[in-house]
């Protein structure tokens, strides 16, 4: 017992506290967030119910995943990742549900949930182990094409099933580990050299009408105000929403005037935090989560050995594609997609694997201060 409680002692003597905190306090503003939502009439009980049961599994996920030695948490790669696959698979099956034209969720009766955020975390530690494992060698031609296959399976299933904001995050993600890993010049000059025609392949024939239409939202003024009613609907009110809350928010006063934004409470509530705190709120926000980003860059930058660097910067890269794409989705600045944005949206399976996502990053930087922390005991 007392073997237990030392060793256990000794985890929480050396975890991430600056980096949990962060994302504590991020949460705790969430489900503030929500209750003002719940106190002007917006949302049910229920919403921030879930929040804060997803809120503390997900700290409790956060906490065990990382006490695991995450060199042995990526290579078990074969034991979760088909799991991930399989979850995603089943989307195609009568269980899933479509929304807005995204096969997206997965029913299990008592609940719903986005196998997508799960193969997110799969995805970052089997990569994270796959480019680790080859070191040099992963510039080699076979090698860097296997690694390519790597992230066409996920990618794949993802843009057939019309999650193409999913995809987008994977692919991010992708591209910031392989320049972590060391991928080659002649690579990054080939695939920038593609890209003209890669978008030109997908605009015309990989991408449906629906999501044509909503990057065209972005730029062309006649189809936003033909489509005030109609899918410019949600990025509409939320602009109204953000500007009515000008520089400190309407607040909670029951007299106020409240713009309706569809979804707000979970992919536009960034507009409803504009509207109830203003500019202020939104200022906080952002930093808050710009802050949180770079603690787990700045983890990965002192990680004691590459599998340690890349998993953070996988963490990282998916956190910062759903801050600034979400935000500039409420912004009418990018296109509705249906990334939420991290600690902050509603939505249980999206909160738990956030924290569940930081697991990792914790058991980089505890072995990383364990490490140092017998290194000063032999100086002495």
């Amino acid at each position: 017992m007392k073997t237990v409680l030392k060793w256990l002692g000794g985890y929480f003597r050396h975890i991430d506290w600056i980096l949990m905190l962060i994302c504590l306090c991020i949460s705790a503003f969430d489900i503030y967030v929500m209750m003002a939502l719940n106190q002007i009439g917006y949302i049910k009980q229920d919403y921030i119910d879930t929040q804060l049961v997803a809120c503390g599994i997900g700290v409790g996920a956060a906490l065990i995943i990382g006490m695991i030695d995450y060199k042995k948490l990526a290579k078990c790669w074969f034991v979760y990742a088909p799991v991930a696959v399989i979850l995603q698979l089943l989307l195609f099956t009568s269980l899933g549900i479509t929304r807005a034209g995204d096969l997206a969720w997965l029913n299990l009766g008592f609940t719903t949930i986005q196998p997508s955020e799960i193969l997110k975390l799969a995805f970052i530690l089997s990569l994270a182990w796959h480019i680790a494992k080859l070191g040099d060698k992963m510039n080699t031609l076979p090698h860097f094409l296997l690694l390519c296959a790597h992230f066409m399976v996920p990618f794949g299933i993802i843009m057939v099933q019309g999650d193409a904001g999913s995809a987008l995050v994977f692919l991010f993600i992708f591209i910031c580990m392989m320049f972590a890993g060391g991928m080659s010049w002649k690579y990054i000059i080939a695939g920038l050299m593609a890209v003209p025609a890669v978008g030109y392949v997908a605009w015309n024939f990989v991408m449906e009408d629906h999501h044509r239409r909503r990057f065209e939202l972005i730029w062309d003024t006649e189809l936003q105000e033909a489509e005030r009613l109609g899918s410019y609907l949600q990025q509409y009110n939320a602009k109204i929403a953000m500007g009515s809350g000008q520089l400190t928010g309407l607040g909670t006063h029951s007299d106020a005037f409240y713009t309706y934004v569809p979804e707000g409470y979970n992919d536009f509530i960034f507009a409803y935090i504009g509207m109830v705190f203003g500019f202020i709120g939104c200022m906080a926000v952002v930093i808050a989560l710009a802050v949180m980003c770079l603690k787990i860059l700045s983890d990965a930058s002192l990680a004691i050995d590459p599998l340690g660097k890349l998993i953070c910067v996988g963490v990282f890269a998916m956190f910062l594609f759903h801050c600034i794409i979400n935000i500039a989705m409420v912004l009418s600045v990018g296109p509705v997609v249906g990334i939420p944005l991290p600690f902050v949206s509603a939505g249980g399976t999206s909160l738990v694997m956030c924290y569940a996502s930081l697991g990792p990053v914790l058991s980089v930087v505890s072995h990383r201060e364990k490490k140092k922390h017998m290194f000063y005991q032999e100086k002495e």
